[in-house]
């Protein structure tokens, strides 16, 4: 067992820390991805993991405290993604080498090839595990594609400029919330959100062969798909999720969606869907019939109080605390 281990009841974060090297392969290799694990000559283990609990995408920060090389088989099922938060690394896969650092490159791992990596003894990084079938039907949705396919992404990215920052900050504002007591751990919607948009973050900021389609000038979408969305949102703006899912709904990309309702609507359509859930949530605290705001708001999908706050006055000029007082008076 390692030295320190802190696993409460489910859906709690996961921290280890230990020293003993066969503990550390045996975590990191149920976590992540199984691997062989040797340390440069003369150096001694400090392993630390803290995972977030998460559904699906198994996101954690990882440290060795020393020089650890590792070598990986094939992964078959998954993608594998390191951000540096201090150190540097440097891998290889299919050919290929690099060098990833704290906030100048990050580093992409495909599911087929055996990769090598060495970490410095002052690396620290958060490591993101994708499944392979979610992340590809994801990509075909953003993409407006029928069917998923392998992603060939770069081995190493850039973090320097808004795509890799976009993806590190919502990595850590993840992580953040699901190990913060009283956070988004317990709440499945809002976790498979953060998942969604953390995939398209992803998909954004590493080169790949979709990145054309993502960041380019799509057909015009028909007025009768905006409309099909809207008529969706307006009826189910509970089950609404991600800009991907609402666009592969009517066959479109995600790009072209967004365009199509900037058009037609001049909003995004993230923006029209909180519209409606403002609307379904003031109409609730108007009524008195829905409980407490915070509970009112977690059932529309506004998960952060002092956002929702602020989105509600914008929209109704007053806050949503006001509301419910004004009804029970």
């Amino acid at each position: 067992m390692p030295e320190n281990q802190d696993r409460t009841a489910a859906g709690r974060p996961l921290h280890i820390s230990t020293r003993d090297l066969d503990v550390a392969r045996e975590q990191g290799s149920r976590s992540f991805a199984e691997h062989d694990m040797q340390l440069a000559l003369g150096h001694e283990l400090d392993f630390r993991l803290d995972l977030a609990p998460s559904p699906r995408v198994t996101l954690g920060r990882l440290s060795y405290g020393a020089d650890a090389r590792l070598i990986v088989p094939p992964m078959r099922l998954c993608y594998h993604v390191n951000l540096p938060l201090s150190g540097r690394s440097s891998v290889e896969q299919n050919g290929t080498r690099g060098d990833s650092g704290a906030g100048t490159a990050g580093v992409a791992f495909l599911p087929d090839v055996p990769l090598r990596v060495r970490w410095s003894q002052d690396a620290r990084q958060y490591v993101i595990r994708f499944p392979r079938e979610l992340l590809e039907s994801h990509a075909a949705k953003l993409a407006g594609l029928r069917s998923s396919e392998g992603i060939r992404f770069d081995l190493t990215f850039d973090l320097r400029g808004g795509p890799g920052q976009a993806l590190v900050a919502t990595a850590g504002f993840m992580y953040a919330e699901l190990t913060r007591p009283g956070g988004l751990a317990a709440m499945p919607t809002a976790c498979r959100e953060l998942e969604a948009l953390l995939m398209t973050q992803l998909l954004m900021a590493v080169p790949n062969q979709l990145s054309p389609v993502l960041y380019g000038s799509p057909a015009p979408t028909r007025r009768s798909k905006i409309r099909a969305v809207m008529e969706f949102i307006d009826e189910h703006p509970a089950a609404a999720t991600s800009t991907a899912d609402l666009a592969a709904m009517v066959g479109v990309s995600a790009r072209a969606l967004q365009l199509g309702f900037q058009e037609a609507v001049g909003m995004s359509p993230t923006a029209y869907l909180r519209g409606v859930r403002l609307d379904r949530a003031h109409l609730e605290l108007s009524l008195g019939t829905g409980g407490s705001v915070t509970e009112v708001a977690a059932r529309w999908g506004f998960f952060h109080p002092s956002r929702f706050a602020r989105q509600y006055r914008q929209r109704f000029g007053l806050l949503p605390s006001e509301t419910a007082r004004g009804t029970r008076s």
